[in-house]
């Protein structure tokens, strides 16, 4: 991106130069004179044509040249940062996998001692906040760990993926979810549909995605997940009930860690951070060719599209 906007700036500059110049021969010249070859000794006979003519052939050459260099320094100038970026997703997994077994012995160690105490020991509410933060602490290396996975897998565009099992299972997944609030979860596939996004890559986007729409749907609503295809992409659509993006941003919920002024949570947490999640969605269909946003919100419910190119249907 950067090579490009060098090469459209440089080429602005030059072609600008030159209708510069041309605009400042023709001014020198009378408008009788313009098509018509003087015999004055001490000037070059040069038409107005040829004039043109050399003026476009300096300009794209000047452009491509242009291109050509601006993509050779941007290349070697971003080369460090893509360096740099790798060894930190690299740090981030490793200290993620280092993190995770210690969190989840001291949970379940937690879980012993809460197990232990007696219904109406003093020491109970303690223990199960403790319990609360490790689990939160556990969630929050999941996510740092899954972030770093899905930032450097990339799609080969080699297997086609049939995406209606992928999408049935997530369903199944989360459907006990909104049991305890009676909240549905409908599922619209009517015909078989491929894309070129991994399978498991392709489940974590669907259950990040539903477990969005649960968290902000009214106990009784229905979250609706709708698969359909154009000729070239794959769409994704899952849609609530709840009370819309508020206090931020549509397009900001993608951001790693982005809150909201309004806490506008139906499921009791009240929370006003949109976690890691949706952030996943958005790198992973990025990373593989692809579009994550908000296609409507209002008081009446929340539509998130993911969009993926579409593959052709392999036995």
């Amino acid at each position: 991106m950067v090579g490009w906007q060098i090469t459209i700036a440089s080429a602005v500059v030059v072609f600008a130069a030159i209708a510069a110049v041309f605009l400042f021969v023709l001014a020198k010249v009378k408008p009788s004179e313009i098509f018509d070859l003087g015999h004055d000794q001490s000037n070059i006979d040069v038409s107005a044509n040829d004039l043109l003519i050399v003026a476009i052939i300096l300009g794209v050459v000047g452009v491509v040249l242009a291109g050509l260099m601006s993509w050779i320094i941007t290349r070697r100038a971003v080369r460090p940062l893509g360096d740099a970026l790798r060894i930190q997703r690299a740090f981030i997994a490793d200290a993620s996998h280092e993190m995770r077994t210690p969190l989840t012995v001291l949970d379940a160690r937690l879980q012993v001692l809460q197990r232990g105490l007696a219904a109406d020991d003093p020491s109970s509410p303690v223990v199960m906040e403790l319990r609360r933060d490790a689990r939160s602490l556990m969630d929050v290396v999941n996510d740092l760990l899954e972030a770093a996975e899905a930032a450097s897998s990339r799609s080969d565009g080699s297997a086609a993926v049939k995406l209606n099992p992928v999408v049935e299972l997530a369903v199944d997944s989360l459907r006990i979810v909104g049991q305890d609030r009676n909240v549905r979860i409908d599922l619209d596939a009517p015909e078989p549909l491929f894309t070129y996004l991994p399978a498991v890559s392709a489940h974590r986007c669907v259950v990040a995605l539903l477990d969005n729409a649960l968290r902000y749907s009214p106990d009784g609503s229905v979250v609706t997940v709708s698969l359909h295809a154009t000729k070239t992409r794959v769409v994704l659509q899952v849609r609530d009930q709840g009370p819309g993006v508020q206090g931020i941003s549509p397009a900001r919920i993608f951001d790693r860690f982005a809150k909201s002024d309004t806490a506008a949570s139906c499921d009791g947490s009240a929370r006003t951070g949109f976690g890691i999640g949706l952030a996943l969605v958005r790198d992973i269909a990025v990373s593989h060719g692809g579009t994550a946003t908000v296609e409507e919100t209002s008081g009446s419910g929340t539509v998130i599209a993911l969009t993926m190119p579409r593959a052709d249907e392999r036995p």
